[in-house]
């Protein structure tokens, strides 16, 4: 089990690493739609590579970043009932989920998407509009980021049938602090204390 252990670590890092630099593609994203909006405006000037290109990177974005969110725990839950039972039954229904719905959905997309790649590399396909680029990068996003969602899974199912042997922590708690739901609730309540405290001062 520790060496499972490790091996889920290893895979912990990986999807780290890539969902820490996909973090900056959001940076990418937005100088390139804003680029794009002010050579449309100002200059009357447009570009399919550069619209296609910011297509691109929002499905790397996505798809990518997958793993690392889940692996992260912010993939959306609806847990209201599961939410009430102890931890390890919890951790039962994780592993069934991850089983039974996540693995084969994700290798099911994972191996329809490799010849939908292949064949786009080979043919070295276009895009149909002017000036666009070729396609097969953004189908090999697909295969890529479900790969990364499958190693992420694997490592989420180690994890959690370690917790069951008391060999580590509770992988649903991963991500520390609070939530941003959490965080938004927060924020609004010390506005609304703040508003309130100026309108006693005001009523003074």
């Amino acid at each position: 089990m520790k060496t499972l252990l490790k091996i889920s670590g290893y895979i912990d890092a990986l999807n780290t690493l890539v969902g820490r630099a996909v973090t900056w593609l959001v940076l990418i994203v937005a100088l390139i739609s804003a680029g794009n909006a002010v050579m449309r405006k100002v200059f009357n000037l447009s570009s399919n590579a550069w619209l296609e290109l910011q297509w691109y990177l929002f499905g790397a974005i996505f798809l990518l970043a997958a793993g690392y969110t889940f692996l992260r725990n912010e993939h959306v839950r609806v847990d209201v009932l599961s939410q009430k039972l102890s931890e390890r039954t919890q951790v039962y229904i994780e592993i069934f989920g991850v089983i039974f719905f996540l693995l084969p959905a994700a290798c099911l997309v994972l191996w329809l998407s490799i010849p939908f790649f292949w064949e786009s590399y080979l043919t070295h396909e276009l895009s149909s509009n002017t000036e666009g680029l070729i396609r097969w990068p953004a189908k090999l996003l697909i295969p890529a980021g479900f790969a990364l969602l499958i190693l992420a899974g694997l490592s989420h199912l180690l994890k959690c049938i370690g917790f069951l042997r008391g060999q580590c922590g509770n992988p649903m708690r991963v991500s520390s602090g609070k939530s941003d739901e959490e965080k938004l609730v927060e924020d609004i309540l010390a506005q609304q204390q703040a508003g309130q405290g100026t309108d006693t001062v005001a009523g003074r």
